[in-house]
């Protein structure tokens, strides 16, 4: 993914507690933000990951560079992922 189009997954600077507000508790977490370890997604470095199941099926990933939003991206039934903007508060 382009960095353009990473920067894109990026909302405007929202807290963690107004992602949880407009998408709820997470299905599930990988890592923290005290995680020294970083991953590269999706175009963008993150030390935490919320995903987001509907059944098996992963539908969203919120990924988080310390306490930064750093990409929201929905995910395809192929695997893809492109940038979601979250809903509004």
């Amino acid at each position: 993914m382009s960095s353009a189009k990473a920067a894109e997954a990026a909302p405007a600077k929202l807290e963690r507690r107004d992602v949880w507000k407009r998408l709820g508790a997470p299905t599930d977490q990988v890592g923290s933000v005290n995680e020294p370890r970083k991953h590269d997604e999706y175009g963008v470095s993150w030390n935490e990951k919320w995903v987001y199941r509907d059944g098996q099926q992963i539908e969203r990933v919120v990924l988080w560079n310390r306490y930064d939003l750093v990409g929201v991206f929905r995910i395809q039934p192929d695997g893809s992922a492109v940038p979601d903007p979250l809903p509004a508060a």
